[in-house]
């Protein structure tokens, strides 16, 4: 028996010697050796081992974000920020009462007129956030120029007060305009609702398109604007949301332009403050002794007379004696040779150069102006006349003339020049792109 066993034990090594060779190479064995995987993602590569530096964080960095995709629309033109929604109908209702109410309002002695009967809004065009909204993007958009250079904004930008800080403005093809870009701050409150410094425009909603049409300006035609919109991704439902379907006609351009520019209202700037302070009998002084003078002598100069209300806009066109008799550009015309229509003197101090022809490059010079250089023109307005009917000469000292400036820099209005509601919704372009339009 005992040899039995021995023979048993003997098969068994040599079966565990046989095993032993399938599964591990001998000592001098040339077959390949057996990579196991690990955790490093399956290419055998130890956690710990060296690296390329390909890879995110490699070189001890962290991954550098990828360049922004240019917000560009199907058209290959910007895309406007569709997501904000401004609320023009707030902004406009938040005019203080002294500004709007029916009675005239006094302050430091003097009475303004209240801008409640001068507000030149059509009945069928009532203010609405989402035509307004449209107007805006409308307003700063280079497709309505002919050639994508140009838009409402370029020559009426709102740190200057919605003017042009240059005398004349460049159009679509480099051409220059015959008259300086009108500011379009207080719109709205113009009782007799005409436009462009001639009155050409029975209207702003007849105003706001015939820029886009000038051959200077946009050079472009309406039928065409129509369709470059229809084209883009977005206008179709913009048109939708302010008027209730997709039609881009005429009309509702016309309608969206003028709501974005009659919404721009100017009501918070230091001398509103020192209006709301005395009516609340508030004795903490915002206006200092000079500004104080500068109004009374708006005052006591008949500057007031002119721009009678708290918005300090026209009552009507005038001939201010900027041009004489001869001159080729009569503004209105006809019977009405030499006058001219003047916009809100809110924000002006921004809003330089000066006249319809731009030819005043500050506010003492328009001072020095009516205080010695006023034009014997057969229309000028009675009241810079004096009694021997010779235009007046004011003989106003340069204290006087600093006082008036330092009067007229309180009706700049920071909060209107920079509100966003107000701001170019499209992307910064690339420099050389864009060029400046004509003027009202």
């Amino acid at each position: 028996m005992k040899y039995s066993h021995v023979f048993l034990l003997a098969v068994a090594i040599t079966a565990l010697a046989g095993c032993n060779d399938d599964d591990e190479p001998t000592v001098g064995d040339d077959s390949p050796s057996t990579v196991i995987p690990d955790d490093s993602g399956g290419n055998g590569t130890p956690d710990n081992g060296p690296d390329d530096g390909s890879g995110d964080g490699g070189d001890g960095q962290p991954p550098v974000d990828p360049e922004p995709e240019p917000r560009v629309d199907i058209d290959g033109l910007p895309l406007p920020d569709l997501e904000a929604s401004p609320d023009y109908e707030t902004y406009v209702a938040g005019q203080p009462g002294y500004y709007t109410r029916l009675s005239s309002t006094e302050f430091n002695n003097i009475r303004f007129t209240s801008v409640a009967t001068e507000d030149n809004t059509p009945n069928d065009n009532e203010l609405s956030n989402p035509v307004a909204k449209l107007g805006r993007i409308l307003f700063y958009d280079v497709r309505l120029s002919a050639n994508n250079t140009v838009s409402c904004a370029s020559c009426h930008q709102q740190e200057h007060g919605f003017t042009d800080p240059v005398q004349l403005s460049t159009g679509f093809e480099g051409g220059h305009t015959g008259r300086h870009s009108m500011g379009l701050t207080n719109s709205r409150y113009y009782r007799p609702g005409r436009f462009f410094w001639d009155e050409r425009a029975i209207s702003l909603e007849v105003q706001s398109v015939m820029p886009i049409q000038d051959p200077i300006e946009m050079g472009m035609n309406i039928l065409d604007l129509e369709t470059k919109l229809g084209q883009t991704s977005f206008y179709g439902q913009l048109f939708t949301e302010a008027f209730g379907d997709e039609a881009i006609i005429e009309e509702r351009i016309k309608m969206a332009l003028a709501q974005f520019m009659r919404a721009m209202v100017s009501y918070e700037s230091r001398f509103d403050q020192a209006v709301q302070a005395e009516l609340n009998n508030d004795p903490t002084p915002v206006l200092t002794e000079q500004e104080l003078r500068g109004l009374d002598l708006f005052d006591s100069l008949n500057c007031i007379d002119c721009h009678i209300t708290t918005a300090f806009v026209l009552d009507r066109n005038h001939n201010n004696g900027s041009v004489s008799n001869n001159d080729p550009d009569q503004g209105v015309g006809g019977n009405l040779a030499g006058f001219f229509k003047t916009g809100s003197l809110r924000n002006i101090a921004v809003g330089a150069p000066y006249f319809h022809d731009g030819h005043l490059p500050d506010l003492m010079s328009v001072i020095e102006f009516y205080n010695s250089g006023i034009n014997n023109h057969a229309n000028l307005s009675p009241d810079l006349r004096d009694r021997t009917g010779r235009p007046v000469r004011m003989g106003l000292s340069q204290a006087d003339k600093e006082a008036l400036v330092a009067f007229l820099e309180t009706l700049t209005d920071d909060s209107f020049l920079s509100n966003p509601i107000f701001s170019d919704p499209f992307p910064p372009v690339e420099a050389g792109t864009g060029a400046e339009s004509d003027a009202p």
